[in-house]
């Protein structure tokens, strides 16, 4: 099965730009639609963005334009560039398969503060 490392999360005040990164093992990497989610406390996981195995990307209408997801399928690696970040951004974020597996990994966390 699949597992997930998430990296790169961080303290940050708002406007601020933060670079994450995924490492996914045990897998075909390049034959996954790949996603990042977030999670913020009482709410539910939700899907962020997504990029095909051809590099096709969508995105979530709250970080259009802000966040930007690329991947490197030589180093089994997701990347999420955030830009211009606001605190409804502050969360667990998380990378997965889309459609997301049972298997997640421990998270990064992301807080946007002043």
């Amino acid at each position: 099965q699949v597992q997930f490392v998430e990296s790169g999360g961080g303290l940050v005040q708002p406007g601020g730009s933060l670079r994450l990164s995924c490492a996914a093992s045990g897998g075909i990497f390049s034959r996954y639609v790949m996603g990042w989610y977030r999670q913020a406390p009482g709410k539910q996981r939700e899907l962020v963005a997504t990029i095909t195995t051809g590099g096709n990307t969508n995105y979530a209408d709250s970080v259009k334009g802000r966040f930007t997801i690329s991947r490197d399928n030589a180093k089994n690696t997701i990347h999420l560039q955030m830009n211009n970040l606001k605190s409804e951004d502050t969360a667990g974020y998380y990378c997965n398969l889309w459609p997301a597996t049972m298997t997640w990994g421990q998270g990064t966390q992301v807080t946007v503060s002043s």
